[in-house]
């Protein structure tokens, strides 16, 4: 559903499907998914500018939908408004993975997440609100989803062997000279980071695989 700026359409079309569309509100995004699916030969691929809550595809028409770290950043109806869309686009069977922002453990004080989440809030300039394991599971059946995978790994956000792993050094460099060349974006770097490192007991990378019921 959303392609990031290209990392995972490159996996997923290394894979050969059948067909891969993109979703993404950013016509910057569009344009660079558009790019690179018009490299592909023999897989028809392409992406659409529209939201995720709203993408204007047709049902049951996925076998597989992926969403990259959007549903933090949503309220709880923004949450439910995209994985009812990404229910509505798989066919019956069809799965749909995500990874997002996890809190932890699941009997983690309320007071402490609302803590969090205002910290976030702060360094991020974005209400993000991350959930427990077991919050996030209750989300996605509630939903209509079968939940028959999850997993959690260390936040690693800003850490720079995880930074490597993902951009490679040519875009690790491109963000250092983004980062150091404005004292505003470097600022608020550096306060995500401090927010990472504070809560960094409470905070994991977690990710679901889920499955729309097959028919009966």
């Amino acid at each position: 559903m959303r392609p990031g700026l290209g990392r995972t359409t490159r996996l997923i079309l290394d894979d050969r499907p059948k067909s891969h569309r993109g979703v993404d509100r950013d016509p910057q995004v569009v344009d660079i998914i558009t790019r690179l699916a018009a490299e592909q030969t023999g897989i028809p691929a392409s992406c659409v500018r529209a939201d995720a809550a709203d993408t204007g595809l047709e049902p049951d028409s996925a076998d597989t939908v992926i969403g990259e770290a959007m549903l933090t950043m949503q309220t709880e109806g923004g949450k439910r408004a995209i994985i009812a869309e990404a229910f509505r686009l798989l066919r019956p069977g069809g799965t749909y993975s995500i990874h997002e922002l996890g809190l932890q453990p699941d009997s983690l004080d309320e007071s402490v997440k609302d803590e969090i989440r205002q910290a976030l809030a702060r360094s991020i300039k974005v209400n993000a609100r991350p959930l427990t394991e077991a919050e996030w599971r209750q989300l996605l059946e509630s939903e209509g989803f079968e939940v028959p995978r999850s997993g959690k790994e260390p936040m690693a956000l800003l850490n720079m062997k995880r930074n490597l792993a993902d951009e490679g050094i040519g875009g690790v460099l491109r963000i250092l000279r983004n980062v150091l060349g404005d004292k505003d974006v470097r600022a608020r770097v550096l306060s995500m980071k401090r927010t990472f490192s504070k809560y960094s007991k409470e905070l994991t990378g977690i990710a679901f695989v889920v499955r729309k019921p097959a028919e009966r």
